[in-house]
């Protein structure tokens, strides 16, 4: 008796772990539409778009700005919603941000908050996301 309540503890615990494995956000992976509005202390940026392949490996939307270079220093995934840390180098400075985007299948909502502490200024992105087929 103790034998069979081992193993069925065993294969419990391993369909558990699979489970939380394969959990991730609910999207589809594939090329999506990316729509960015920056705001900071007295301007506001027209809206800006980019493509990108998104996959649930590579969770975190990125723009390539010119003279920026950024990268993510910590992600954490909880249910749909993914949220990160990262560091840019650019050439006004360094800036330090977070972000935070919830999926819903085939869109995304949320914001980026990136600090730069030698200017004292805050500049917030809202971004969105739609996919709009497969990568190529």
């Amino acid at each position: 008796m103790l034998k069979k309540l081992f193993f069925c503890s065993i294969i419990l615990l391993t369909a558990i772990s699979i489970s939380f494995a394969a959990s991730g956000p609910n999207m589809k992976e594939g090329l999506w539409e990316i729509t960015t509005k920056t705001k900071m202390p007295g301007m506001e940026m027209p809206p800006m778009k980019h493509t990108q392949c998104i996959t649930k490996h590579d969770l975190v939307p990125q723009s390539s700005q010119p003279g920026q270079e950024c990268k993510i220093t910590e992600t954490k995934v909880i249910g749909n919603t993914v949220t990160w840390t990262m560091q840019c180098k650019t050439q006004g400075g360094e800036m330090k941000g977070t972000g935070k985007i919830t999926y819903s299948e085939d869109s995304f909502e949320g914001t980026i908050i990136m600090s730069m502490p030698q200017a004292n200024m805050k500049i917030t992105t809202h971004i969105s996301g739609k996919r709009i087929g497969d990568c190529k």
